[in-house]
């Protein structure tokens, strides 16, 4: 019994993985432009989903600023350091007041810029002061901006606007920024 397989010869094995190895050298050249790109991308969704969830947790408490189903003493909103520094009051437990003592029960937040990290503080007197907690890790992400500013309308309740600005530390990543407008519907 004849065998009639063709097999492939030595120079076209050899033509076969020269091509090969053109086409492997060609492709890991790239490779590591490749991993870099995917690096980078990663870094900035990391810091836009960063930046929105700060950004809708202080204009989630801005939202809910001045309830109060009884009679609550004080400003519901005091902004400070020229938009830098927030503080709401609403009423968490719907008892009718704003506590202020224990801090841990205290139904006024803060929220500031300090020293690239945006920081928040419960039960919050002033924009000043030690105890703030960060919200950002200053290790990985710097925020350059957090401004607060309030607009009234005539016969509307006023609506708040809060922009969050910030880069992802080391590297040359962009800067990447956020901004959102709530209502103030209690005040």
């Amino acid at each position: 019994m004849l065998n009639t397989q063709r097999v492939f010869s030595l120079p076209e094995t050899l033509l076969a993985m020269a091509i090969g190895s053109v086409i492997l050298l060609a492709a890991a050249r790239f490779l590591p432009a490749l991993q870099l790109a995917v690096l980078r991308q990663t870094h900035i969704q990391m810091l836009e989903d960063e930046l929105w969830q700060r950004l809708f947790t202080v204009a989630r408490h801005l939202q809910r600023a001045g309830y109060c189903p009884g009679v609550c003493a004080g400003q519901p909103v005091v902004i400070g350091r020229e938009g830098r520094c927030v503080i709401v009051q609403w009423d968490a437990n719907s008892n009718g007041r704003w506590e202020t003592t224990p801090a841990s029960d205290a139904d006024r937040t803060g929220f500031r810029l300090q020293n690239g990290v945006l920081e928040t503080l419960r039960g919050a007197a002033s924009c000043e002061g030690k105890g703030w907690d960060k919200m950002t890790d200053p290790n990985t992400v710097e925020i350059d901006h957090f401004q607060v500013a309030r607009q009234e309308h005539a016969g509307l309740a006023p609506v708040f606007n809060v922009s969050l600005a910030g880069r992802v530390k080391g590297g040359a990543s962009p800067r990447i920024a956020a901004e959102f407008s709530v209502s103030g519907f209690n005040l």
